[in-house]
């Protein structure tokens, strides 16, 4: 069997406009919030009120933009957030963007597996 391997842009290959698109829907920004604890994730775990292919075209967006990496072990696939790359590319971006969502509650509405919903 053949493992498709995601391919993930480098720093320098990192655009502005392109990582500001991806930022661009709440979905996305909900998932940079809840990847931004560092901790990888598995696509499992992550939910949100959208269907399970959608999820994997937001995550698939924020990949291509540099924003996250993605692994696959099996047939599990985990993510997580490429905050020290974003942050040596665009210094301070990413924090300010993270403090803007949550002052603005926006992503809210994406969790993790067990954790509680938000009200």
């Amino acid at each position: 069997m053949i493992v498709k391997q995601a391919s993930h842009p480098s720093p320098e290959e990192m655009t502005l406009v392109t990582v500001m698109g991806a930022l661009s829907d709440p979905i996305r920004v909900g998932l940079v919030r809840i990847l931004a604890d560092g901790r990888e994730r598995g696509w499992g775990e992550l939910r949100a009120p959208i269907a399970k292919s959608t999820l994997s075209h937001h995550l698939r967006v924020l990949r291509d933009a540099g924003l996250t990496r993605t692994r696959q072990e099996g047939t599990r696939c985990f993510v997580e957030l490429r905050h020290h790359d974003l942050n040596a590319r665009f210094p301070g971006l990413l924090d300010a963007v993270l403090e803007a969502a949550h002052n603005d509650d926006v992503g809210a509405h994406v969790t993790v597996a067990g954790d509680p919903q938000p009200t």
